[in-house]
């Protein structure tokens, strides 16, 4: 339990020993810090309870509250608003608390077992900007979902059968037409054909191949019929299928590995098929499946539907499954292997409907426990200064290498060569990129479109990943001069002035942000919460010489002001999946 969670329980008790109860007790940040730091607004909604004058009420509780030391300058404002300012002691003891184990100052949470859904892509595609948000969002909320406690199992869930694979293959016959894959009377090992293809060769045979079937009638039946011998289990479609999955999950994995986004499951569609079968048996069972012009359908209409709300296809007219059957199947296969609490799934704003057939489904079908949580977490898209969709020059869907190229290029007209050592430039703007990358990702809420400027984001002032890279890397080398001096253990002693108070109060509110970005599973509150407390002690910074203080107490007070400030920035960008460079 944070060291504020346990004060507002003080406070709660202070309150039910003035005579009232207060239901979910919290303190409430002060909108006017000159009455104090925090607010107590429970004296209106006790009045009604108790029926009772409001102001009669504070008077009440504010007399217990006096008897608190951890308080002072407790005050009523208005109608019966009470605020309360922490004493300078009680401060510095809690930073001396939370420098010696973080964990003092985070609200760790009853535990759940969640599976995490995100990535999503598509195997023979190149990974393009859209593919941003999925791993950028769903990586940093399952490392916040466990710090604060839960267990997560992550899956990236790869696109790895349907159209796209008949297209691939369909052009890779055309291309190739002498592989044995393509030779019905082959009656060789087709795990041991040798064929070689590379991810930029399998990056221009699909588009390739999509334009070859929106043209030509003969080429999309020939795509339709492969897809379906692969789904049937053709072997030698099979085995080619098998052999560029090897190498798009291996080029895919490299760029999530850029991202710093990593998954316990590299699952994809297919690792369903095994599923199918009892998936249909247990929605036959359920009763509710109808025929609806050849196609199997489940009606998920509620009375309370204020929109449209269309039946869930289940199984196409030609007896053939879609995304639909192979997300319940995955649903029942993650219910029967892992058994979870929750499953979060984060995709394009524009899936939430569909989500939300596939989610009443499960749940009318009973393919989860009546209380298992399914959630569709909706992210919006990235755009350029026109608010478009981000694309190239030419117009086309940038690819996610090029785009983290060309913010490397930017980052590295910004690196200080006189600091970082040629041979680290190159990983060293990678790190800066990514987090220009990332944190341009997270400031907005998840839900909301934003525009992506690669200047403005690289930026070494303002509201940048960079600018927080630096002002940590500044901390950083701060902390380890002072330790060149000899000076090993530091802790709080005393606050002087108004950004000492001011980093305390913010460092403070650090498990209030960690708890409601949880529970909005977005990150911009988190992102918001590192700019301010940089920026403060950015301010702090430069108006305190640390180094050349002589008072001994103060100095050890700065230094650890220092040192915690960096801990939590380091805590919260290793969250959000950024890294810290050595220099820059």
């Amino acid at each position: 339990m944070s060291i504020i969670k346990e004060l507002e329980k003080e406070v709660e008790q202070k309150i039910s020993k003035a005579g009232y109860k207060a239901e979910k007790f919290t303190f409430v940040p002060s909108s006017r810090p000159d009455l104090g730091d925090y607010q107590i607004n429970d004296a209106m909604s006790l009045a009604k309870k108790y029926e009772e004058n409001p102001r009669s009420i504070a008077e009440k509780i504010v007399k217990e509250l006096e008897k608190d030391t951890h308080l002072t300058n407790i005050n009523i404002a208005g109608p019966g608003f009470i605020n309360i300012t922490l004493s300078d002691d009680f401060l510095i003891s809690s930073m001396n608390k939370i420098l010696e184990d973080i964990n003092n100052n985070i609200d760790h949470v009853s535990p759940k077992k969640i599976m995490m859904d995100y990535g999503g892509a598509n195997i023979a595609k190149t990974l393009h900007v859209g593919h941003l948000r999925s791993a950028n969002i769903g990586e940093a909320v399952k490392r916040l979902a466990r710090l604060l406690g839960h267990e997560v199992i992550s899956d990236v869930h790869f696109g790895d059968i349907g159209r796209q694979s008949g297209m691939v293959i369909s052009e890779l016959k055309e291309k190739y037409p002498h592989l044995p894959y393509f030779d019905p009377t082959y009656n060789g090992n087709y795990e041991e054909i040798d064929f070689d293809i590379t991810p930029e060769e399998l990056g221009e045979i699909y588009p390739a191949s999509s334009i070859k079937a929106k043209e030509n009638e003969a080429k999309m039946e020939e795509v339709v019929e492969i897809t379906k011998e692969l789904e049937e289990g053709n072997k030698a479609y099979v085995a080619l299928w098998n052999k560029i999955k090897e190498v798009s999950i291996k080029d895919i994995s490299a760029v999530y590995k850029r991202l710093n986004t990593e998954f316990d499951l590299l699952e994809g569609e297919s690792d369903c098929y095994p599923y199918i079968k009892e998936t249909m048996d247990k929605i036959e069972a359920s009763g509710l499946l109808e025929e609806s012009e050849g196609a199997k359908i489940i009606d998920v209409k509620k009375e309370t539907d204020d929109s449209p709300m269309p039946p869930l296809v289940v199984i196409k007219s030609n007896g053939g499954t879609l995304y639909a059957t192979r997300d319940l199947a995955t649903i029942h296969s993650r219910m029967k292997r892992f058994d979870p609490n929750e499953i979060w799934y984060f995709a394009d704003n524009r899936q939430a409907l569909y989500f939300e057939q596939v989610f009443r489904t499960s749940h009318l079908t009973k393919l989860i426990k009546e209380d298992t949580h399914l959630e569709f977490c909706g992210f919006g898209t990235m755009t350029d200064s026109s608010g478009r969709p981000f694309k190239t020059r030419d117009g086309g869907v940038m690819n996610l290498k090029d785009l983290i190229e060309s913010i490397k290029e930017e980052t590295l007209k910004r690196i200080n060569i006189d600091m970082v050592e040629e041979t680290k430039r190159e990983e060293t703007a990678e790190m800066i990129a990514i987090s220009a990358l990332k944190y341009a990702d997270f400031l907005p809420f998840r839900t909301k479109d934003y525009v992506f400027d690669p200047v403005k984001f690289t930026d070494l002032e303002g509201k940048t990943g960079p600018y927080l890279l630096y002002s940590t890397v500044r901390m950083k080398s701060l902390i380890e001069k002072v330790e060149k001096e000899g000076i090993k253990e530091v802790s709080f002693h005393k606050l002087k002035g108004t950004n000492d108070r001011l980093l305390a109060l913010t460092i403070l509110k650090m498990p209030m942000v960690l708890k409601k970005s949880l529970e909005v599973k977005s990150l911009n509150e988190i992102a918001e919460y590192l700019y301010k407390l940089t920026s403060i002690y950015n301010s702090f910074y430069a108006e305190n010489k640390v180094l050349t203080e002589e008072d001994e107490s103060l100095k050890s007070t700065w230094t650890a002001l220092t040192k915690l400030t960096f801990n939590i920035n380091s805590l919260l960008l290793k969250t959000l999946g950024i890294k810290v460079p050595e220099k820059m």
